[in-house]
C-alpha cells in the first residue's frame, strides 16, 4: 500500500487539488487520508478543470468502498489498489475512469532526475520528453501547429456527431482529440510511430465490444461442444472451438442472411481496427510535415463562435406531378428552385423578397410560398414534402434565415429547448448527443435541423446524484462539442436531487434580467423525502419566461395526491413579478413550461 504511486498518505485537500490542478489532464487521480474521517480515504479525479472528490470508507470487515448515496449497492474490495484497478473502468459511477496517477513529490523528483523540469509528469505543458536540450528550442511554435491541428480535427468530428448513432464512442475520441492527440504528435516528431495514445483511446472505446464478443464466443463454443460426437475422447480445447467460430463455414453459415450480414460485420470491424492506426498515422505524418513548413499564427487557432450551416436540399412535388428540389442556403439567404431533369435553378429567391410561409392544416406535408417577383406583384407556389417532419424542417430554416439576415438591433423570435429526464441516481452517459439535438428512440428532429442551436436550453432532472457545479459544467461542455458555442448559465436551482439549469447564448445574455429562482417541498409533510419542484423565471428584453420542473408521486393510484401536489405548487412557489402575486402563478407569465416526472 505504502509503495502505491498515487497515494499520498499525509496531504490536505488544498494540496491535492494543487497537484491534481498541476498536472491538468482529465482523468488525473490521487488518493489521501481523509481529514475527518479516522481510517477512511479521499480519491481526488481531475475532471473538466473541477476535482471531485470521493470518500473512501472501510466497513466492519475492513472492506473498502466508495461512499454512495443511500439505495446504491456499494462495491466492496479488499485492499486499496484493488478499488482503484476496478475504479480504471469505464461507467463505473465515477465522473470518469481513473486514468493518469499523480505521482508523490518524491517519486516526481527521482524521474526528474536530469532538472531539466520540476513539475510533475502529469502536467501537459511541456508536451516533450523528460529530459533533453532540444524542448528549449522547438517547443514555442509547435504549440500553435498543434492547437490548430487538434481543433481542426476536433471540429470535423463535431460534424459528424449529429449523424453518427455511436455517439459514446465519439466522446471516447473527442477525448483522444482533445487531450493526447498532441501526445502522440510529440512522439511523432522524435521518430516514434506508435501511437501509443491512439491505441490506449481504441482499447477503451472497443472494451464493451470486447465484453460482447467473449460473451457471444462462449456461447457459441457451448453450442458446438453440444454437437460433438458424443462420447469423443478429445473434447475439443477453447482454442480449437475459437479457430473453427472466425472462419466463416461457406456450407453452412451462408444460407442466412443474418448471420451473413454478421460475419460481414466483424470481418469490417477488423478491417477498421487493423487499418485505423495506419491511417491516422499517415495523415499525422504529412500534418506535421506540413505543419513544419508553413506554421499557423497563433490567431487562427481558436474554433469559430457558431459553425456555419450546410446548404440544405429538399425534394418536392409542385401542381399535381411536377418534381423539384429546393435548395435553402442560410448563410448567403437565398431558396432555389430546381425542376427535375434542369442542371440549374429555375428561380432563386433572396430573404427579402419572402413575404409569407403558410402551412396547411389540413395537408400535413404542404405549404405555401409567397413571395416577390415584380414591383408590388407576388407570387405564390404550393410545394409538397415527403413527410411533415420535412415540412418543418424547411420552415424552420427559413425562419432561421431571415432572422440571421434581419436588421433588427434585437431579436423578435427566438427558440428554446426544454429537457426533462428521470435519471434514476445514475450517472449520465459520456455523451449527450442525442438527446440535446432530439435525435433519440422516440419523436426525432430532421436531420437538416438538428444541427441549429437554440438560443435558451432549459434542463430539468429528477433524481440527479451530480453535484450542482458538477452537473452545469458538463451540459456547457456537451453542448460546447455539439455547437461550438459557450453557453453562459442563467441560474441553477436545486432541491435534493431536482434540479432545473437555463443555459443561454452568450449574445443574449444582456438581454435576460429579473431573475428568480424558487422550490417547494411535497413529501410527507411538505419536509421529508424527495418529492417538490423548482422553478426559475426572468425576463427577455422584457417578455417573461417561467420554467417548472417538478417531481411527483408515482403510481396510478396517487392521482389525487399528484393533483395536491400540484396545487401546493402553484401556490407556494414564488416567481416573476412581485407586483403580480395577488394573480395566479399560471397567469403571470407571457410564457409558462411546466414540465417534470
Amino acid at each position: 500500500m505504502a509503495t502505491a504511486s498515487w497515494y499520498h498518505r499525509d496531504i490536505s485537500r488544498v494540496v491535492a487539488e494543487e497537484l491534481l490542478a498541476k498536472a491538468g489532464r482529465d482523468g488525473c487521480f490521487l488518493v489521501r487520508d481523509s481529514e475527518s474521517v479516522s481510517g477512511a480515504y479521499a480519491l481526488c479525479l481531475l475532471f473538466q478543470r473541477h476535482v471531485h472528490t470521493y470518500r473512501i470508507l472501510p466497513d466492519d470487515e475492513g472492506l473498502l468502498s466508495v461512499q454512495t448515496i443511500q439505495g446504491i449497492q456499494a462495491k466492496c474490495f479488499r485492499t486499496l489498489p484493488d478499488l482503484i484497478g476496478a475504479y480504471k473502468q469505464p461507467n463505473n459511477g465515477l465522473v470518469t475512469p481513473l486514468l493518469y496517477p499523480v505521482l508523490r513529490a518524491k517519486q516526481a523528483a527521482d524521474e526528474d532526475s536530469d532538472g531539466e523540469d520540476s513539475r510533475g509528469p502529469g502536467h501537459t505543458a511541456s508536451m516533450g520528453p523528460a529530459g533533453g536540450s532540444r524542448v528549449g528550442t522547438w517547443l514555442s511554435p509547435p504549440i500553435a501547429s498543434r492547437t490548430h491541428i487538434s481543433q481542426q480535427l476536433h471540429q470535423r468530428l463535431q460534424e459528424q456527431v449529429h449523424s453518427s448513432p455511436a455517439s459514446d464512442f465519439m466522446g471516447f475520441m473527442a477525448e483522444y482529440l482533445n487531450h493526447h492527440l498532441q501526445l502522440d504528435l510529440e512522439a511523432l516528431r522524435h521518430g516514434h510511430p506508435q501511437l501509443r495514445h491512439l491505441s490506449t483511446a481504441l482499447v477503451t472505446a472497443c472494451r464493451a465490444l470486447h465484453r460482447q464478443i467473449d460473451f457471444t464466443l462462449a456461447g457459441l463454443e457451448t453450442l458446438a461442444k453440444v454437437f460433438d460426437p458424443p462420447m469423443s475422447p478429445h473434447s475439443p480445447t477453447r482454442e480449437q472451438c475459437s479457430k473453427s467460430v472466425h472462419p466463416s463455414p461457406q456450407g453452412l453459415l451462408t444460407s442466412d442472411p443474418d448471420l451473413e450480414l454478421l460475419l460481414n460485420k466483424i470481418s469490417t470491424v477488423n478491417h477498421l481496427l487493423s487499418s485505423l492506426e495506419k491511417k491516422v498515422l499517415k495523415s499525422l505524418q504529412e500534418t506535421v510535415s506540413r505543419h513544419n513548413l508553413a506554421l499557423p499564427s497563433v490567431e487562427a487557432a481558436p474554433l469559430p463562435a457558431a459553425k456555419p450551416l450546410a446548404v440544405q436540399s429538399f425534394e418536392v412535388k409542385m401542381g399535381k406531378s411536377q418534381r423539384a428540389t429546393l435548395t435553402v442556403d442560410v448563410e448567403v439567404g437565398t431558396v432555389a428552385i430546381t425542376k427535375r431533369g434542369n442542371g440549374s435553378p429555375e428561380e432563386t429567391i433572396p430573404q427579402d423578397k419572402i413575404l409569407q410561409l403558410i402551412k396547411y392544416q389540413s395537408v400535413q406535408t404542404k405549404v405555401r410560398l409567397v413571395y416577390d417577383r415584380e414591383p408590388q406583384k407576388s407570387l405564390s407556389r404550393d410545394f409538397v414534402f415527403p413527410s411533415a417532419r420535412k415540412r418543418e424542417a424547411f420552415c424552420q430554416l427559413l425562419q432561421l434565415m431571415k432572422i440571421q439576415h434581419s436588421n433588427l438591433d434585437e431579436p423578435d423570435l427566438i427558440s428554446v429547448y426544454i429537457g426533462t429526464w428521470n435519471m434514476g441516481s445514475t450517472p449520465p452517459p459520456r455523451s449527450l448527443a442525442s438527446w440535446l439535438t432530439s435525435r433519440g428512440l422516440g419523436h426525432t428532429q430532421d436531420e437538416t435541423t438538428a444541427c441549429i442551436p437554440h438560443d435558451i436550453y432549459v434542463i430539468g432532472t429528477q433524481e440527479n446524484s451530480l453535484g450542482d457545479r458538477e452537473w452545469v459544467e458538463f451540459l456547457r461542455a456537451s453542448l460546447k462539442t455539439l455547437m461550438a458555442i459557450d453557453y453562459r448559465v442563467v441560474a441553477l436551482q436545486c432541491l435534493w436531487s431536482i434540479k432545473i439549469v437555463v443555459l443561454v447564448k452568450p449574445e443574449h445574455e444582456r438581454r435576460i434580467s429579473h431573475v428568480h429562482t424558487s422550490s417547494v417541498k411535497t413529501g410527507i409533510a411538505n419536509t421529508l423525502g424527495n418529492k417538490g419542484a423548482v422553478g426559475i423565471s426572468f425576463l427577455f428584453n422584457g417578455t417573461s419566461f417561467g420554467f417548472i420542473n417538478c417531481h411527483l408521486a408515482s403510481g396510478s393510484e396517487k392521482t389525487h395526491r399528484r393533483n395536491q401536489n400540484y396545487s401546493d405548487i402553484l401556490r407556494s412557489l414564488v416567481l416573476g413579478d412581485k407586483r403580480l402575486s395577488a394573480f395566479d402563478l399560471t397567469l403571470r407569465f407571457n410564457h409558462l413550461f411546466w414540465f417534470g416526472d
